[in-house]
């Protein structure tokens, strides 16, 4: 029986694997972590991430083939191919500080495979790593392996959160990149061999280890890019009386562009856009490719002024105060369908309205109070450390109340934020929400999602991101 190990249980780690043991009976596969907490948590009837469909697929396998364990010597020991899954969050000191990866984690599961191991090994890299990660691990693992042989392959995650059980039962692609060697491509085809129990032939691509490593920081750059692209439009149609979704729909429509990620949005989050085009950015700056390292920084630069035009507008048409105004915020999750709020916008407008001394309501179905008042205290980048080396016990921020109701969360607010697309903040009673606000009433839409007619009807004052402006935001001019 084949048995395979992953060093990490999270947000990648635990639903790869989980799908791996659900689709291959015949494979044991074990996830490892040294947070007991975790393991608990994935032992339990309530996992430590929520993701549509993940309960379902972690309930028929555990304890069969697939297991959650602190024990992570004895499993790497075991293991045929073992997948890291560890954290590779951005240099917060240093050289390279807010711009490299921090390959801490990664540098010490390396020399805990060579200590521990046994047997030759396969290494999957699971987790997104800079360019020519892949040759620094097979350094640490070939100087300290007493007769043993590794090799060493890209397997780079394109999961989305919210469809990632979906996106790992039928993937676009899986991508192996290896060495070009007799024993690199052995162990690429061992790897295939795993996913060809339920992907087609033709959607597993293998590459060098290069190309797979730079495919993955690639196709998030080009993401981004697209999300930046159709933000700065919105600002366009903002000053010209166009609206984002027509232009959007228009272009669209253009087969060589296609209508995904062109919805303008008060920015884009996740754990992963920021990070890796950092990461792109100091991999050109290294390589000497300054104008590429600026091109790539324009993506980063664009999704902060779509935050702070936002905190702007609000600011500039409540008679440019909010202080001691209460204003509710509607979302704080990255995303819908999601508890995830790693790099989410609504991290940024908060702060921006703390700054003017607005009190703050949080409502997200989803995210609990301890990790809004976490994010909303802790320094840029010091999420994607593991929990036990970020700040202890972070002070709350008094200005701001979590509730779990969005009528709540309105009352007596000055101007209400929807910060995540979530489903139920389309069918909210606008009208019951109107007559408990104060007045003027104003709705700043973030994502979009409103109908904004409707809402002017009831007498909301409404502002909504790249669409034509009220007429009060024309007489309220906001600051550049």
């Amino acid at each position: 029986m084949v048995k395979i190990c992953c060093i990490g249980a999270g947000y990648v780690g635990g639903p790869t694997m989980a799908v791996i043991a659900f689709k291959c009976p015949s494979i044991e596969v074990a996830v490892v972590d040294i947070s007991v907490s975790r393991i608990t948590a994935w032992n339990s009837d309530q996992l430590p991430i929520y993701e549509p469909g993940l309960d379902e697929v972690v309930k028929q396998c555990r304890g069969k083939n697939l297991f959650f364990s602190t024990e992570v010597e004895r499993h790497v020991s075991e293991a045929d191919i073992i997948f890291v899954s560890v954290n590779t969050p951005t240099k917060s000191r240093g050289l390279g500080a807010g711009k490299a990866a921090d390959l801490t984690y990664w540098e010490s599961a390396a020399r805990m495979i060579a200590d521990v191991s046994k047997s030759n090994k396969i290494v999957v890299e699971k987790s997104t790593v800079p360019v020519k990660t892949a040759e620094a691990i097979e350094k640490i693992l070939t100087h300290n392996s007493q007769g043993i042989k590794y090799q060493i392959l890209s397997n780079p995650e394109f999961l989305a959160e919210g469809t990632a059980i979906q996106d790992l039962f039928k993937p676009d692609r899986v991508l192996i990149g290896g060495r070009e060697t007799p024993a690199g491509q052995k162990a690429i085809q061992a790897l295939k061999d795993v996913y060809a129990h339920w992907v087609p032939e033709d959607r597993i691509i293998t590459t060098n280890l290069w190309s797979a490593e730079l495919s993955k920081l690639a196709a998030n750059a080009f993401l981004a890019q697209r999300i930046s692209s159709v933000n700065a439009m919105s600002a366009l149609c903002e000053a010209t009386g166009a609206d984002v979704a027509q232009v959007s729909h228009a272009v669209g429509k253009d087969t060589r562009i296609g209508p995904k990620f062109l919805n303008a949005s008060v920015g884009f989050g996740g754990s992963c856009f920021q990070k890796d085009i950092l990461n792109l950015v100091y991999i050109c700056e290294c390589n000497g490719l300054t104008e590429v390292a600026n091109y790539w920084k324009q993506v980063i630069k664009v999704n902060d002024y779509q935050k702070s035009r936002f905190v702007n507008r609000i600011v500039s048409s409540m008679f440019n105060t909010v202080s001691g105004k209460k204003i509710a915020v509607l979302g704080f999750a990255f995303k819908k369908d999601t508890g995830d709020t790693r790099e989410t916008p609504a991290i940024d407008v908060c702060k921006g309205l703390l700054g003017d001394k607005a009190r703050l309501s949080i409502y997200d179905p989803q995210v609990t109070e301890d990790q809004i008042q976490r994010d909303l205290s802790m320094s840029k980048f010091d999420w994607d450390h593991p929990i036990h080396l970020q700040p202890m016990s972070p002070s709350a921020v008094k200005e701001v109340t979590v509730v779990w109701d969005a009528y709540q969360a309105t009352k007596n607010a000055h101007g209400v934020c929807i910060l995540t697309e979530w489903d139920e903040f389309k069918t909210l009673d606008y009208q019951k929400i109107f007559n408990n606000m104060q007045k003027p009433a104003f709705i700043f839409d973030g994502r979009n999602v409103l109908d904004v007619a409707k809402l002017r009807k009831i007498g909301f004052i409404v502002y909504s991101i790249g669409k034509p402006l009220d007429p009060w935001f024309n007489d309220m001019q906001a600051m550049p």
